[in-house]
């Protein structure tokens, strides 16, 4: 399969700490690609150089090809690179419905107006509706996001993150502080919306990585340990050392 997303050497230093040290990774189109790895791995770093919110210290990023290291995360999200984040970021204060009309506004000449009547922003409904029937958020559509669970705003999240088309979905955390039963949930939700897209997962649960994953890369004191299917990372000695052993934690 064609590769979409692709790191070579990438580098990044804070204060002469090498929080990523030479990471090569590349995404096939369509996969699930996640990223595991004990407390201090790096995991979060390397979130932070795909979507554009540190620069990396050397190093390249590239979409379809095309170099994004450095670029300001706004023009990484129009060019198709989406996360959602380990907190939810959603406005509370706004409607279930009105929260994915907000991300489906910033795709249109919309967000540059100052001030705009209920009807101008009236024919994104019938889309915002679509998102929120995909994560089973149809019925609360009328709630303030904050009348949600935890669980199900992060469903939410994953809708709004949805409205950005995104070429590549940036999941970080997805199940975290998650009960069994919501997590079950999430994951099967992760499972139906991967169709036409690749979704690159930093996860801690290694049941939802066994579940979803094509092909997992551990990261170890910002390296690459293993790379493979769940079956080939779960059998190396080097993963179960990691996790177990001088690797930082027992947490993915």
């Amino acid at each position: 399969m064609a590769t979409i997303l692709e790191t070579r050497d990438l580098v990044k230093s804070f204060a002469g700490y090498r929080a990523i040290d030479g990471v090569s990774l590349s995404v096939e189109t369509g996969a699930i690609h996640a990223i595991i790895g004990p407390n201090g791995a790096g995991k979060t770093t390397f979130f932070n150089l795909l979507s554009g919110f540190v620069a990396p210290s050397s190093g390249t990023i590239a979409l379809d090809g095309r170099p994004i290291a450095g670029l300001a995360p706004h023009r990484i999200a129009r060019l198709g690179v989406v996360r959602s984040f380990q907190i939810n970021s959603i406005f509370t204060h706004l409607s279930v419905l009105d929260n994915v009309k907000v991300s489906l506004e910033a795709k249109t000449e919309l967000p540059g107006r100052f001030w705009l009547p209920g009807k101008a922003t009236a024919r994104l409904d019938a889309r915002a509706r679509e998102l929120l029937a995909d994560v089973g958020l149809d019925r609360e559509r009328d709630l303030l996001a904050a009348q949600l669970s935890y669980g199900r705003k992060r469903a939410l999240e994953l809708a709004i993150s949805l409205a950005q088309d995104p070429h590549v979905l940036l999941l970080d955390e997805p199940t975290a502080g998650m009960g069994n039963e919501d997590v079950g949930r999430i994951s099967q939700l992760i499972g139906r919306v991967r169709t036409g897209r690749t979704i690159v997962l930093v996860e801690h649960n290694l049941s939802v990585v066994a579940d979803l994953s094509d092909r997992i890369t551990v990261l170890q004191r910002g390296r690459v340990l293993v790379e493979g299917t769940y079956a080939q990372v779960r059998d190396d000695a080097r993963v179960v050392d990691a996790y177990l052993g001088g690797g930082g934690g027992a947490h993915a």
